[in-house]
């Protein structure tokens, strides 16, 4: 039980990676907060968790309401050690076809969603001098395709991110930052795209699949400590 005590709060935990990665966690020890904007999914999961775990209901897109969700966390299981950034959109549009609402919700969720939890879990981290924050981001903010171009902007924006956090946060506050990039994923996030042809456009490219599971070990992996990871 290597995290065993530890308190994480997993986004976007109803589905996919998030859900993958909250089992993986309690499977290893961690108490799990499954922060989701529609509660009635991750309840049943939380059945299946071996650890003690809560559900809180959290949209990424709110602030009153990310905020709100940290505090009932925080009174209920405690500090917070591990906060994993895993809400996120994907409805991938083509520039010229115009979808400005798709393209302001996914820079919404992706990025602001983020910023929103990590202003949150932030002053208990500080004060504990100790905690470690997973940001997903996506292969696409590297490697940019036809069609992707908001969706990348937002993931890439979330590597950069961590990247400064990182620089900032490590050395003062011993608080350690991950960005994960994972490349082509066969889950329901990639079907929620206004623009017919996108998928044969962008799967040419990645042919590769990786499952959530994968995406799971990889986040636990980067949570060990130095010691424990080789």
């Amino acid at each position: 039980m290597k995290f065993e005590n530890k308190i994480a709060v997993v986004t976007g935990a109803s589905s996919g990676i998030g859900r993958a990665i909250a089992k993986k966690l309690s499977a290893e020890g961690c108490k799990v907060a499954l922060a989701s904007r529609n509660p009635e999914k991750p309840e049943e999961l939380q059945q299946q968790l071996p650890e003690k775990s809560m559900v809180v209901e959290m949209d990424v897109s709110l602030t009153d309401s990310v905020v709100s969700g940290f505090k009932k966390v925080n009174h209920e299981m405690g500090g917070i050690d591990i906060l994993v950034n895993s809400a996120g959109v994907m409805p991938v549009t083509y520039i010229k076809n115009r979808h400005l609402d798709e393209w302001l919700q996914t820079v919404e969720v992706n990025l602001k969603g983020c910023l929103r939890c990590i202003y949150s879990v932030l002053p208990s981290m500080k004060v504990k001098k100790s905690g470690h924050i997973v940001n997903i981001a996506s292969v696409e903010g590297k490697d940019i395709y036809k069609g992707g171009a908001v969706y990348g902007a937002s993931k890439a924006a979330v590597i950069a991110l961590s990247k400064a956090m990182r620089m900032e946060l490590s050395p003062e506050f011993n608080i350690r930052v991950t960005a994960i990039a994972p490349g082509n994923l066969d889950i329901s996030i990639k079907k929620d795209h206004p623009d017919v042809g996108w998928p044969e456009t962008r799967d040419k490219q990645h042919e590769a699949v990786i499952n959530t599971q994968q995406i799971a070990d990889a986040v636990f992996k980067a949570l060990l400590p130095p010691d424990m990871a080789r």
